[in-house]
């Protein structure tokens, strides 16, 4: 797990120190490009050096000149102000456009010229600049200027998609790969790219609309193409390692982490309490915990103690029969955050990555995906993000019927849920849902750290619950000799449900369970443990490392065995609005020890959802292959009696 580092301001007057070179880029300057091609662009012909007034405007009615712009004068605030199918006046959205250029150029030298200070770049700037650099150190000033143009290009990409965020409408462009990324330093860089944003706003923003899109579509593929290049730069550690806030705009610059408008977002789904989803106590538990979990999260800090502590859950998979209270869950999970963030005032934002995010274009389903993670992982909102029917969203790797979209889906889902670069701030939270989880690729369903079983209504008072929770009021039905909901009493019920786990539940892993504790005895040291998990893998050879790390995980979820007090989220002041050390301290003094039991029992709860996919796995492939032969014996009877 990544942690965050504290933050730093990045004061005004640093930013507006570089507003006359930034206002000096949008006027116009010259680029030579060297990788960037040009394109052939339609415009209104333009005089050189008209960018540092108001447009000058042919003469000649109709007159349209071709232009490809392989070198030359780049007039980037002329181009923007031809965006308006020809209105002789600057609209709105233009001077608010040119504003949010200049202030994320600004941001961008502000945050480099910070970087080459802590980095020392700024100490070889002036030695070079003297021509007193040493020479076993340029290879260094090189590396360091690379790193100050990555920087420059993602922050400046940062700022803008975040600036114009609140101005885009439905609108959407598609300008392609970035292709001028330069890296000699971070002047050089920000030339390169705004050549390239230059030919792109002539090209696809002929109105207001069409404009912000194109930026901001620019701006979020600069921000991909130069992250991938600083997967594999030297030197950026400084930056990575550190953060910048601009209290203006309450942008904070994380590294190579895209900064969202912290909005909530308007629900309007039907919200459950926790008593109208009847059965599933484990699952509606851990669901409860969970949501109070994340108000825990720390804005200032942007990291959750628990998420610390450990026992944080960042993914869950629910599986069940159709019809058992998935979605139910859902609402209800839903509704509870929600309820806790209007009470503290935070953001709260909930997003399901549904059928619909499936497109037929090549990458579009893998950009859509990952737009779903970015919204929920968005560090100035508490996220909720949702995946229903994962095993028709997310294809299985090596399943033929699987289409390109889903496996990119598959493919954008593991990296985002256990990748190298997956950090858990502990701010939100991702559920996959699933009828037929058996289907989901193996390596997706092991990156689920906790597994909710909603089995649904189980007891005879649960039915009887279920039954008069659905009917409603507009009866006269007498309720007879039953006290309503006492049997969801959430406490009571889950005591049971997690004590019914220290013996497994699959008759596979029954065997197993039974076959070591007759070789060793009563599991009570961490050896006997680690035998029943190797005699486990033995069985099945998919329960790998990543299945000791999700038991482990639930483990120390069991050690905060425990719900925040309700007041603490009713009166924020006892708890949510205290300093991290504070929530950390009083969340320290919560917890639980761990016991041989609990292992026991998340090692059962764990091994047994693994045996029961497989389980229905084997067995739908089984009933397939079964129905293939019934239909080749039919066919070869039809086919011998009609050669007779």
């Amino acid at each position: 797990m990544s942690q965050t580092s504290d933050q730093m301001e990045l004061r005004e007057a640093e930013i507006t120190a570089h507003y006359p070179m930034a206002l000096s880029m949008l006027q116009g300057f010259d680029h030579a490009p060297r990788i960037g091609k040009g394109k052939e662009v339609a415009q209104q012909e333009r005089s050189s050096g008209v960018g540092t007034r108001r447009r000058f405007r042919t003469t000649t009615p109709g007159l349209v000149t071709r232009r490809t712009v392989p070198t030359g004068a780049v007039q980037l605030m002329a181009t923007i102000e031809g965006a308006d199918d020809d209105d002789a006046l600057m609209s709105p959205v233009q001077a608010t456009t040119l504003n949010a250029l200049r202030r994320a150029i600004s941001i961008a030298l502000a945050v480099a010229e910070n970087y080459a200070s802590v980095s020392g770049l700024g100490d070889l700037k002036r030695a070079n600049l003297e021509g007193a650099l040493p020479a076993a150190r340029k290879t260094e000033f090189a590396e360091l200027l690379a790193a100050e143009a990555l920087i420059t290009l993602y922050v400046f990409g940062n700022a803008t998609a975040y600036l114009l965020s609140a101005h885009q409408t439905e609108v959407t462009a598609e300008v392609g790969e970035i292709e001028e990324i330069l890296t000699d330093n971070g002047q050089t860089a920000l030339h390169g790219c705004l050549w390239e944003l230059d030919q792109d706003i002539a090209i696809h923003a002929p109105d207001d609309a069409h404009l912000v899109a194109t930026i901001t579509a620019f701006a979020e593929a600069l921000m991909e193409k130069v992250s991938l290049r600083a997967q594999n730069a030297p030197r950026l550690a400084p930056f990575t390692g550190a953060s910048w806030h601009v209290e203006a705009d309450d942008f904070t610059v994380q590294g190579f982490t895209p900064a969202t408008k912290a909005k909530t977002q308007t629900l309007t789904m039907t919200f459950k309490k926790p008593h109208e989803v009847v059965g599933n106590h484990i699952a509606k538990y851990q669901a409860m915990k969970l949501a109070k979990m994340l108000m825990a999260y720390d804005f200032d800090r942007r990291l959750n103690p628990f998420a610390e502590l450990g026992g944080f859950i960042f993914t869950f998979m629910g599986d069940g029969k159709p019809g058992t209270g998935k979605t139910t869950l859902i609402q209800m999970m839903a509704g509870l955050i929600n309820d806790y963030c209007s009470v503290a005032g935070y953001a709260f934002r909930y997003q399901n990555l549904s059928t619909d995010n499936i497109d037929s274009y090549q990458g579009k389903s893998g950009q859509n995906a990952k737009a779903f993670i970015s919204n929920v992982l968005d560090p100035g909102v508490i996220g909720f993000g949702t995946i229903d029917d994962i095993d028709q969203l997310a294809g299985k790797r090596g399943d033929r019927q699987s289409s390109a979209g889903q496996l990119e889906i598959t493919a954008v889902l593991m990296e985002s849920f256990a990748g190298a670069n997956t950090v858990v701030r502990g701010n939100c939270t991702f559920g996959m849902f699933s009828n037929y989880p058996e289907n989901v690729d193996d390596a997706l369903r092991q990156r689920a750290g906790a597994r909710f079983l909603v089995d649904g209504p189980q007891t005879r008072e649960d039915y009887i619950d279920i039954l008069a929770l659905l009917m409603g009021k507009n009866h006269d039905i007498p309720m007879g000799a039953h006290e309503l909901f006492s049997a969801q009493e959430i406490k009571k019920a889950v005591a049971a449900s997690f004590d019914s786990h220290n013996r497994p539940h699959e008759a596979g892993l029954m065997d197993v369970f039974d076959r070591v504790h007759s070789d060793v005895g009563e599991l009570d040291t961490i050896a006997k443990l680690g035998t029943y998990l190797k005699a486990i893998q033995q069985a099945d050879e998919r329960f790998t490392g990543r299945a000791i790390k999700n038991i482990t995980d639930a483990v120390k979820v069991r050690a905060m065995d425990f719900e925040l007090p309700d007041e603490w989220m009713e009166n924020p002041e006892l708890f949510l609005f205290k300093t991290y050390d504070e929530k950390k301290a009083m969340i320290e003094d919560l917890r639980v020890p761990i016991t041989v039991d609990m292992v026991v029992q998340e090692i059962n709860r764990y091994a047994d959802s693994e045996f029961r996919y497989a389980d229905k796995s084997d067995e739908v492939a089984i009933e397939a292959m079964v129905r293939d032969f019934g239909r080749q014996e039919e066919a070869k009877k039809r086919y011998l009696g009609g050669e007779r």
